[in-house]
């Protein structure tokens, strides 16, 4: 199995919730953000005819098609294939792009009819993000601490009332991962918050990251 710098267990349930529902046989499928290529040989091994894209291919893996294209690119989907896609995958790709919904619009744009995408994105609208931005003034994952490629933090809120209409997709299915609590917090504390957000209401006060399928908007 190829190596992911995702959270733990992400791809496996991207996998079984999403993909086992939308991934068979002779589907065309692109992974964008396609890293070392796990997500792409996942796909792959599902049946689809993949390419994985992705800035560059260095540290690629996978034994699938590789084209090299920058996501910042306003019409990054015309060398790709308008409306070429059964299956978008974009694994923790979103919070690294200068324009989210110029992203979103360009996988849009990659979608066949009936088509989906199935995007990730570090959830900053969960309890121990909330609580760092009140303490701190900073966004959790997105610190001097995080990845400093994340640039673009997604709220969900913002997300469903900004984003997705103005890229011309909507939103098919929301997931948070890991369901029922937080991976990235120490046991202890992630405990004492699980039973806190019992206070809260939304889905999104859970889990650490956004698990979103998206189509074109009819």
């Amino acid at each position: 199995m190829l190596r992911t710098a995702t959270n733990s267990g992400l791809h496996q349930f991207v996998g079984e919730r999403i993909l086992s529902r939308y991934a068979r046989t002779g589907v065309r499928a692109a992974d964008l953000g396609a890293g070392p290529g796990a997500m792409a040989d996942r796909l792959r091994s599902l049946g689809c005819e993949v390419v994985a894209v992705d800035r560059d291919a260095v540290g690629f893996e996978a034994e699938v098609p590789h084209r090299c294209l920058d996501f910042n690119e306003p019409d990054f989907a015309s060398q790709l294939g308008i409306g070429k896609f059964g299956l978008v995958t974009a694994i923790e790709v979103i919070e690294h792009v200068e324009n989210p919904i110029a992203f979103l619009r360009n996988v849009g744009k990659l979608l066949a009819p009936g088509g989906v995408a199935a995007l990730t994105t570090p959830n900053v609208d969960c309890l121990p993000a909330r609580l760092k931005f009140l303490v701190s003034g900073k966004i959790r994952t997105m610190d001097e601490y995080g990845d400093p490629t994340h640039i673009s933090p997604i709220f969900f809120d913002l997300l469903q009332r900004q984003y997705l209409p103005a890229a011309g997709v909507r939103l098919r299915e929301h997931l948070i991962f890991p369901p029922n609590g937080f991976q990235l917090t120490r046991k202890p504390l992630a405990w004492g918050l699980r039973v806190a957000s019992l206070a809260f209401s939304g889905r999104s006060i859970l889990g650490d990251n956004h698990v979103l399928v998206i189509e074109e908007r009819s």
